[in-house]
């Protein structure tokens, strides 16, 4: 949960200077890292620079104003950043200015306290004071960790607490099946087989892209920062600097609100939902010649625009939040937009082709529907294989053909493509139980060396 804070000058002053000492601290473990393993070919482990903190202390002694577990949470973060390279999941970690350094974790209740009961309230963060906050959580229970996030001129806290499981599972689930197609137009074309709906792209950021161009613009008549001139940012340049930062922001959170507000709708009927398996990330890629650069160039912003990312993990998550079933159906192998719901028939169409109309069968519908369809009806059939039968008891493929139409269907192998296996780099509870590892096998050491005495 997320609450915005409201810190006097006083408090605002001292979280500024925590920030500082955090980023600094940040940089000076990577760049330990570095120096040590380029010069003396040696590798320093998380736990290496966290005995070190006490002498560090000793000899930067404002560090001792700052919660000790926030700054081992500070050094875990390079920890998190090295593993992910190593394991490349993540780029070679850098120094961060104070720009590009957003907070610091409390990682244990020490570190901060809550007066609040899911909405609105107060937070005691150490050393620093007493904070009014203001949110609303949907579910409460008790907290854990506390993230403090400084964004564009506003404090936030994430605030994560451990809710019993029965609180957040209803009673009875909802027994509605949906199959959902993402698009630019329609950013979702929504089935259950009988029932259709459409939902238009709200497109904010094409709403608003005249004004971020013009304050843009205006930004880079002012002198603007440059390390190799050695020079340094104009009040003007900051200024402009801060309303285009203002505008993109409204926009994020325009989108962020829509997508909640879509995928809760979509859950409050449905506990059963199959989607389509996108890579975005190579669905953006730039187009690196041709006459088509710019066409790409428009349609990659419409698609970030509409959020694919970000409205199929929304509604992931809140489908499994209730228990239900969520599928992505690998739709390099179904083709959803090529086959037909009906009977199965596969026709190649290209993109202009906006309504599918089957010469086998004659089924007409709109491509993105029809397209839904086939997802609905392939995750049925592939859950059905499995268990049996539907959550709601109803029989689960209502067409019956489309689970034996050979290798566009049967074959496509749901775990390969829909599920992929990702390397972890660590986490604070695996951190404690490497500790806990740790102190027991000292302990066995110094058990054995006192029974050989």
């Amino acid at each position: 949960m997320t609450f915005r804070l409201y810190p006097n000058k006083q408090i605002e002053q001292s979280l500024r200077y925590h920030r500082k000492l955090h980023k600094d601290l940040y940089n000076a473990a990577v760049n330990n890292r570095f120096t040590q393993y380029q010069k003396f070919n040696q590798s320093v482990s998380y736990f290496e620079q966290q005995n070190c903190l006490p002498v560090f202390k000793e000899v930067w002694t404002e560090y001792k104003k700052i919660n000790s577990q926030a700054l081992q949470a500070t050094l875990k973060r390079v920890d998190f950043a090295f593993e992910r390279w190593f394991k490349g999941l993540g780029k070679r970690p850098r120094y961060k200015s104070i720009r590009h350094y957003s907070g610091w974790t409390y990682p244990a209740k020490s570190g901060y306290s809550v007066e609040s009961n899911g909405e609105n309230g107060y937070l005691n963060l150490s050393k620093i004071g007493r904070i009014q906050m203001r949110g609303k959580a949907k579910y409460w229970g008790v907290p854990t960790t506390c993230t403090i996030v400084y964004r564009n001129g506003k404090w936030y806290a994430s605030i994560t607490v451990d809710v019993l499981d029965q609180i957040l599972k209803p009673e009875t689930l909802p027994t509605g099946a949906v199959g959902i197609d993402l698009g630019c137009k329609s950013a979702l074309s929504i089935t259950d087989g009988e029932n259709h709906q459409q939902i238009e792209a709200p497109k904010f950021l094409r709403n608003a892209e005249h004004l971020i161009k013009k304050a843009s613009k205006i930004k880079r008549r002012k002198q603007a920062p440059n390390k190799n001139k050695k020079l340094k940012a104009s009040r003007r340049w900051k200024k402009a600097q801060s309303k285009v930062s203002k505008l993109t922001r409204k926009v994020a959170n325009q989108r962020h609100n829509w997508v909640h507000q879509v995928a809760s709708e979509i859950v409050s009927g449905n506990s059963f939902v199959a989607t389509e398996k996108l890579e975005v990330k190579n669905m953006t890629s730039i187009a690196k010649k041709g006459k088509r650069k710019k066409q790409k160039a428009g349609l990659n912003k419409s698609i970030l625009d509409v959020g694919f990312g970000m409205l199929r993990s929304t509604i992931k998550y809140k489908v499994e939040q209730i228990g239900g079933v969520f599928v992505e159906v690998p739709t390099k192998k179904v083709k959803p937009s090529q086959t037909c719901p009906k009977c199965g028939h596969q026709h190649k169409k290209t993109l202009d082709i906006r309504v599918h109309n089957c010469a086998v069968c004659g089924y007409r519908q709109d491509r993105d529907i029809a397209a839904a369809e086939v997802m609905l009806y392939w995750a049925k059939g592939e859950i059905t294989s499995r268990l049996g039968f539907c959550r709601d008891g109803s029989v689960a493929n209502p067409n019956g053909n489309l689970t034996e139409l050979g290798t566009s269907f049967v074959d496509a192998d749901v775990t390969s493509s829909t599920s992929r296996t990702r390397k972890q780099a660590g986490s604070m509870k695996q951190l404690g139980r490497a500790k806990r590892q740790k102190s027991k096998s000292t302990g066995l050491v110094s058990q054995t060396q006192t029974s050989t005495k």
